[in-house]
């Protein structure tokens, strides 16, 4: 039974940092990879960072490269985004997410995923 439980919304003003955790109640190893997506209100779904769980090669939406970091921890039983330099058009409900092999649209893209959780809110103001 795959669970993938994200914490560590908030709110937060522009400039901010938060960090994001996505727990699974197996082993996270088990996926070779794992990811983060978001959604705004009236927007698709995004990718924003996606990590191999096997090499640890990472990989990033350009809206986002160079603010947010994907990882996971030594045990591999959890994986987390630290996002930084926080601006409004970041706020969505952030989804982590799990796949056993890469889409043909690569990792960013939702429909190569299996696996979800039920999403973590972040509010960014001005």
């Amino acid at each position: 039974q795959v669970q993938l439980v994200e914490s560590g919304g908030g709110s937060v003003q522009a400039g901010g940092s938060l960090t994001l955790s996505c727990v699974d109640s197996g082993y996270i190893f088990r996926y070779n990879y794992m990811a983060w997506f978001r959604q705004a209100p009236g927007k698709e779904r995004e990718g924003v960072a996606a990590v191999w769980t096997r090499g640890g090669n990472t990989y990033y939406a350009d809206s986002v490269k160079g603010r947010f970091t994907i990882s996971l921890n030594n045990a591999k039983t959890t994986v987390y985004l630290q996002l930084n330099s926080l601006k409004p058009e970041d706020t969505a409900m952030y989804y982590c997410a799990a796949a056993s092999r890469v889409a043909p649209g690569g990792l960013l893209v939702s429909y190569g995923y299996n696996y979800w959780g039920q999403g973590t809110q972040v509010t960014v103001s001005s």
